[in-house]
């Protein structure tokens, strides 16, 4: 029952919450924080269980479920279920929400009890999201993790929070409204070809739709989810959304809600739509190359240090998306390890932003500049999750984009060799955050209070585990290990090859399974 205990936590405290900081403000954000605390020690326990188990599985890719009866004559279950790519991100959805909670520790003053109902829901929703096998019960908590959200951005974000939530909202909506219909559409073939109509996951993987309408339903899939990844090109929300939300709703949306849109390709499309999914692996490889390439550029030309961070969100799950569509154990892993990795040095520099503007009530980096005599433990964080972006050997975000462009590069090496630029990229507007904030001439002579001890244990925190999944990352790689390997060994989206009596030129797909052996040698194992 952790999984429901989690639910309940978390949904319960911004109730709880809420109905306190009717009496006290302090109180409020105490219960926040400490049932965030006590969903990471769950997760923590369960992790350390696995570890030592021997990483034995009862039901294999699964670590445990629950399942029960719902609405039964329309097939719907309430069904969670938890893999080790759940496990990783339920980790880290605890996690930053506790950054995310003590980051707004003194920033948020108005509302303070409806806020943190607010950001305990959302969390919540996004819980769901990566634990839900029953389709239509991933749709609710997917709806319960958008309209929160909304709130939080609409209520408490900045001058143009209003505009920015309905941006927002029609485009999350709509996406979500294609994802619903797909979800529809395959649950009336799937009854209509086999007898049995079900929202299961199980179900619905052992039942194939119509090859001539299956394409379709997946592209709805695909559009949902890379609305929320975001997708170049369907990507045009974001920068708005992150610029106007508070910092708290920045680093949910950014460290967390983007990681769902991913969780949906890795847990629905590929499994669901194997063949479909080989048809358009290359256009969405393209997708990657792009979005990893556009969002570098554009992070360049900002002035607002707010907006920069969030086209950097576009160019690394870039990398995210090239990987999962790579289709081999390497790329596959390199691209679980950056949606944690962007999840931790994206967040940490939000906070970063959100801080100088509580300070200076600015975020425009030409009229901020030679903060690092007045500010230097600020200014020494920023350099750190700076470095971190982008890419830095020896820290988390090195480890997932090598592992995706070492994978890719067994698939097509011209894409790998165009992502890669994404490094040099990175490197350009990193450094350069760093130069306009802290560097040349001082500009705000104003005496300001540098990070205190509550923003010291955040920020450390989130560098420790950078350290740590950068140096160290085999315990993630090992608990991913048996959701990857499901993913290639079932040949999700990988076409055989001819037989070498009568071999053609060979597409993509072939050649990723020619190679699958070699990648299997290949295989990263953090030594």
């Amino acid at each position: 029952m952790i999984m429901v205990w989690l639910l309940i936590i978390t949904a319960g405290a911004g109730i709880a919450a809420w109905v306190v900081g009717w009496w006290s403000v302090k109180a409020c954000r105490w219960v926040a924080l400490v049932s965030l605390c006590l969903d990471l020690a769950l997760l923590i326990f369960v992790w350390v269980s696995y570890g030592a188990s021997g990483g034995a599985w009862e039901d294999p890719p699964w670590l445990m479920q629950v399942d029960y009866p719902w609405i039964g004559p329309l097939g719907i279950r309430f069904h969670l279920a938890m893999d080790g790519l759940s496990l990783l991100l339920l980790t880290l959805t605890a996690f930053l929400g506790i950054a995310a909670v003590g980051s707004s520790w003194t920033e948020i003053r108005e509302h303070v009890p409806a806020f943190h109902l607010t950001l305990l829901w959302t969390l919540a929703g996004t819980m769901g999201v990566f634990m839900a096998l029953d389709l239509f019960l991933f749709y609710f908590f997917w709806e319960l993790m958008l309209v929160p959200m909304y709130f939080l951005i609409g209520v408490w974000g900045h001058e143009g929070r209003v505009r920015a939530a309905f941006k927002f909202f029609l485009f999350t909506q709509g996406g979500g409204l294609l994802l619903f219909a797909a979800i529809l559409g395959l649950y009336f073939l799937h009854g209509r070809s086999t007898g049995v109509y079900s929202f299961e996951y199980r179900q619905l993987l052992q039942g194939l739709a119509p090859s001539s309408l299956a394409f379709w339903l997946m592209l709805g899939f695909f559009l949902g989810f890379a609305v929320k990844l975001p997708v170049v090109g369907l990507h045009t929300w974001l920068p708005d959304a992150h610029t106007e939300a508070p910092t708290a709703g920045s680093v949910v949306l950014a460290g967390l809600m983007l990681k769902t849109g991913a969780y949906g390709f890795l847990r629905f499309i590929l499994p669901l739509f194997p063949s479909q999914s080989a048809e358009l692996a290359n256009a969405a490889m393209i997708l990657g190359t792009i979005g990893i390439l556009y969002g570098a550029f554009l992070a360049f030309a900002q002035t607002d240090a707010k907006r920069l961070v969030a086209y950097t969100s576009i160019s690394h799950l870039g990398f995210a998306l090239l990987g999962i569509y790579a289709g081999n154990r390497l790329a596959l892993q390199g691209a679980i390890v950056v949606l944690l990795a962007h999840g931790l040095s994206t967040g940490g520099l939000f906070i970063v932003v959100g801080a100088l503007q509580e300070r200076f009530h600015t975020r425009r980096m030409d009229e901020l500049s030679g903060l690092w005599s007045s500010i230097p433990r600020l200014g020494g964080v920023v350099m750190f999750l700076a470095v971190a972006s982008l890419g830095l050997p020896g820290l988390a975000n090195f480890v997932g984009e090598f592992l995706v462009l070492t994978g890719t590069f067994a698939v097509s090496p011209s894409l790998a060799a165009l992502a890669a630029v994404g490094f040099v990229l990175s490197s350009i507007y990193s450094l350069w955050l760093i130069y306009r904030l802290f560097q040349g001439p001082e500009r705000r002579t104003e005496a300001v209070v540098d990070l205190g001890g509550r923003e010291l244990v955040v920020f450390g925190a989130i560098i420790g585990v950078i350290v740590w999944l950068g140096v160290y990352p085999q315990p993630v790689l090992s608990t991913s290990k048996p959701t990857v390997d499901s993913l290639v060994s079932s040949a999700t989206y990988v076409v055989q090859p001819p037989s070498t009596a009568d071999r053609e030129p060979q597409p993509r797909a072939a050649v990723l399974q020619e190679n699958a052996d070699a990648t299997r040698e290949m295989e990263y194992d953090g030594r």
